[in-house]
């Protein structure tokens, strides 16, 4: 393992430590100490890269939720039609319910924070911007933030309950609200 300024990956070691720590012990669990030690670097570095807890707290998250539209992205980019971009939306619901319950962990600890404190709400805000966007490609501004919600909600679902639903229920949802929906305003 490379050391000191020639280890030019550390940072994002311990956005991933941190993370790992998250979903292992809760935000409460999360130390400068702890995060250290999961990184395997010297607790030095962790004042050299980040301000602050809030400041690693920020960055983990940002980088937790870039993860997440980036599978918005992989599935909402390879459809050409809305029939395509209908499926894409079904096999978002199920690819996020099947994710690591880390993942899932992750999530509700960012929400959690977000409704305590402004400042990660802002990046919970980012974060749906982001995935409305890239539905919006496909369906106008209303049936995106719907369809966000829906997939947010049925993947808490899907990924919580004894015995999830079928992929036929999550198409016929998104069926139902994709309906009557207006084309979005520019080019497929």
């Amino acid at each position: 393992m490379a050391t000191g300024h020639a280890d030019p990956r550390r940072r994002e070691r311990i956005v991933a430590a941190a993370l790992d720590l998250i979903a292992d012990e809760g935000v409460a669990g999360v130390s400068h100490r702890k995060v250290a030690a999961r990184a395997q670097v010297p607790l030095g570095s962790m004042t050299y890269h980040f301000a602050g807890l809030d400041d690693l707290l920020r960055q983990a998250f940002a980088a937790f939720a870039d993860h997440v539209v980036a599978l918005f992205e992989h599935h909402l980019s390879r459809a050409t039609d809305r029939e395509q971009a209908r499926e894409a939306v079904t096999d978002l619901v199920h690819v996020l319910s099947r994710s690591p319950s880390r993942d899932l962990v992750l999530t509700q600890e960012l929400y959690t924070l977000a409704a305590r404190r402004p400042e990660f709400r802002e990046l919970t805000h980012q974060w749906m911007r982001r995935s409305r966007c890239l539905l919006e490609r496909h369906f106008d501004a209303d049936t995106a933030r719907q369809l966000d919600a829906l997939i947010e909600g049925m993947s808490l679902h899907r990924a919580l309950d004894t015995r999830p639903h079928d992929r036929a229920l999550t198409r016929q949802a998104v069926a139902r609200i994709t309906a009557d929906q207006r084309p979005p305003d520019g080019p497929m």
